[in-house]
């Protein structure tokens, strides 16, 4: 009788860390948006400035993500490399 192999779950983790490296550059399939988007950024709000953010984006008609992005984008504008 022979061994079957192991299963792999939804959320298992590649074994090794290379494979765990090289799995995070494979593109992901859910989202045109995630190929423009692909890192993620996680802070520490309290509640009340979650909920004050939350309220923004929803009266601006946006997500947070999106106006998140658009205040990073105001605030801290792409240089052309130049130190002045």
């Amino acid at each position: 009788m022979t061994a079957s192999p192991p299963k792999r779950g939804f959320a298992t983790r590649p074994g090794d860390p290379e494979t765990w490296i090289k799995a995070a550059d494979a593109p992901p399939a859910h989202a045109a948006d995630a190929v423009i988007y692909s890192a993620r950024l996680t802070i520490d709000v309290t509640p009340d400035q979650r909920a004050r953010i939350k309220i923004a984006a929803f009266q601006s008609g946006i997500t947070v993500a999106d106006m998140l992005r658009e205040l990073f984008a105001r605030e801290f504008p792409e240089s052309n490399g130049d130190a002045t």
